[in-house]
């Protein structure tokens, strides 16, 4: 199945704690069918001091979304679902909501 949601997509969180937030996507994950998004869905992380990092210590990260809570961003901003469509001999995504191909 064709990719709906791709690395560096400007995505809206659905649902969840970070609901209405907006961010880019700097990793998707399709056999978990999960994305990640820059700044959004912060967690804590306990680490151990070791080699690479001898402070440890609590470290902030991204951890990943459902790609059913996230939803592309069209071009006057507001949440749409993603379509698929050939022009020419090019399959293209493009913004339901405005009709408008998606760049990438």
């Amino acid at each position: 199945m064709a990719a709906k949601i791709k690395k560096g997509d400007r995505v809206v969180v659905l649902t969840g704690k970070d609901k209405g937030k907006s961010g880019d996507v700097i990793r998707v994950l399709p056999k978990e069918e999960r994305v990640v998004v820059g700044g959004l869905n912060m967690v804590q992380r306990h680490t151990k001091p070791s080699q690479l990092d001898p402070n440890g210590g609590i470290k902030h990260k991204e951890a990943p979304l459902h790609v059913s809570n996230v939803a592309l961003v069209d071009s006057k901003g507001k949440p749409t679902r993603v379509g698929f469509r050939t022009e020419g001999d090019k399959k293209v995504r493009f913004a339901k909501t405005t009709g408008e191909v998606i760049n990438g």
